[in-house]
């Protein structure tokens, strides 16, 4: 499995839109930095402590798990 981007987003679509809408309200002065924006998103770290995935709160569980799976090979 490849090394992710870290800096992730809320991805796309209607869920994923007004997720971004309503953090661009509440974090002005988030700008276009990599933090968290949400506190679901979740982090892939592999036992070397990578950031192997990064998942925003929109993305399907079944995605997860089965990055979860690959990475256990």
């Amino acid at each position: 499995m490849r090394k992710q981007n870290q800096k992730g987003g809320f991805g796309n679509g209607i869920k994923s839109m007004a997720l971004k809408k309503f953090s661009d309200m509440n974090n002005k002065t988030f700008g276009d930095k990599a933090y968290i924006r949400w506190n679901f998103t979740k982090f892939l770290i592999d036992r070397e402590g990578n950031v192997v995935a990064r998942f925003e709160p929109t993305v399907d569980m079944d995605e997860v798990r089965k990055a979860v799976e690959a990475l256990l090979g």
